[in-house]
């Protein structure tokens, strides 16, 4: 197996409080108590299956525990599955290890344990500040506790936690986006993730979509923001990511720049490179807790594989590596893929000949025009 590629460690916990309209991931709303010994039993032999089937040996340099709502379950389990992951499999010192939490879970001491039990970064879901805005996205928790989740991570001694905002909201305007990201920004979180609110398939916003600001509002709500987050020192590193110095997402970067990541979790997803060029397979998980639980550390936990063609394999890493700011090297290019600069080479002229992608020293990356029209510049790389 390739064994100079990072290596992260992504969680899946399924359940939420409820099923907020717009997301397409694999959460469940809770009904009844969460199996949470069985669940990270599952989870525990669903690693040890992989990492014999992979035949890996880490260390793992991030831990991602996302959802679903996380921080539904107790520090005690938290702290049972790191110890699990641990006897398993060696942990780089100091690595990452990030908790998905929703401000409706939010409570002092149970997260002062997390921190005890070795959680050191929580992403929080917050999406707005607007209670009505709040409401239409079905969000349970308002806007009070959004600001109190944050000041408890505070608190609890986090001193690296992000919040997610969301914009293009249903009645949305740019004043209201403006005011989210300023009262985000005086909650002092050292990273934000912006997104831009869009209609995915087999989401129930999908199926009754709700009136959105048009093209050009939502594109100045955007602009207006990322100045607001420029002017205090957040510095865009991915399309929708902005970071303190030094305070940009391990596990993410890790994804975007092409490394090798287990999934382990009802519905998880991850990406393993057993040799180059050419032997790069992704797979996913059963979707249903239900069968997870009931299959748990045997094949039948294991949905589907995929094994990466090579031209699939160069479009996958540019379109990762595009959605970061530094973009990428030839260099990286060949020793992540095993391919041929020259899969790319025609593309990559073509683009900058459009002021689309940009050459910076050694590094191929997206001009503020091409992050605009990334799929467009996308096109060029996709097989013939």
């Amino acid at each position: 197996m390739a064994t100079d590629i990072p290596l992260s460690l992504y969680v899946h916990v399924p359940w939420c409080i409820q099923k907020c309209p717009y997301c397409d991931f694999n959460s469940h709303a809770v009904k009844g108590d969460v199996p949470e010994r069985r669940y990270i039993d599952a989870l525990l032999a669903d690693l040890q299956m992989d990492l014999e089937a992979f035949d890996l040996s880490g260390p793992i340099r991030q831990i991602f525990i996302g959802g679903g709502t996380p921080s539904l379950f107790s520090p005690a389990s938290i702290d049972r599955l790191l110890l699990g992951i641990e006897q398993q499999i060696p942990l780089q010192n100091d690595l990452e290890i990030t908790l998905e939490a929703n401000p409706g879970t939010f409570e002092s001491g149970k997260f002062a344990e997390f921190r005890e039990a070795g959680i050191n970064r929580l992403s929080i879901g917050i999406q707005s500040f607007n209670d009505e805005h709040l409401k239409r996205l079905g969000r349970v928790h308002s806007a009070k506790e959004a600001v109190r989740a944050a000041e408890i991570a505070h608190q609890s001694r986090f001193e690296n936690f992000n919040l997610d905002l969301m914009f293009g909201l249903p009645e949305g305007t740019v004043d209201a986006s403006r005011s989210d990201i300023e009262t985000a920004v005086s909650l002092q979180p050292t990273h934000i993730s912006l997104y831009q609110l869009t209609l995915e398939p087999n989401t129930y916003f999908h199926k009754f979509p709700p009136s959105l600001p048009g093209e050009d509002e939502i594109y100045t709500e955007q602009k207006s923001c990322q100045h607001i987050l420029a002017e205090n020192n957040y510095l865009q590193y991915e399309i929708s990511a902005y970071a303190k110095q030094g305070y940009q997402c391990g596990h993410n970067l890790n994804y975007w720049q092409f490394g090798d990541y287990l999934g382990i979790g009802a519905g998880a997803h991850g990406k393993i490179s057993q040799s180059l060029p050419g032997k790069i397979v992704r797979y996913w998980k059963e979707k249903s807790p239900a069968n997870y639980l009931l299959s748990a550390g045997s094949e039948k936990n294991i949905l589907g594989k995929h094994l990466i063609t090579e031209s699939e394999l160069s479009l996958e890493f540019v379109m990762n590596h595009l959605r970061l700011k530094q973009g990428f090297s030839i260099e990286t290019y060949q020793t992540r893929t095993g391919l041929a600069a020259e899969m790319i080479e025609s593309a990559l002229i073509h683009n900058i000949e459009k002021g689309l992608i940009v050459k910076v020293q050694d590094h191929f990356r997206c001009s503020e025009k091409g992050w605009d029209f990334l799929d467009t510049v996308l096109e060029r790389f996709m097989p013939g």
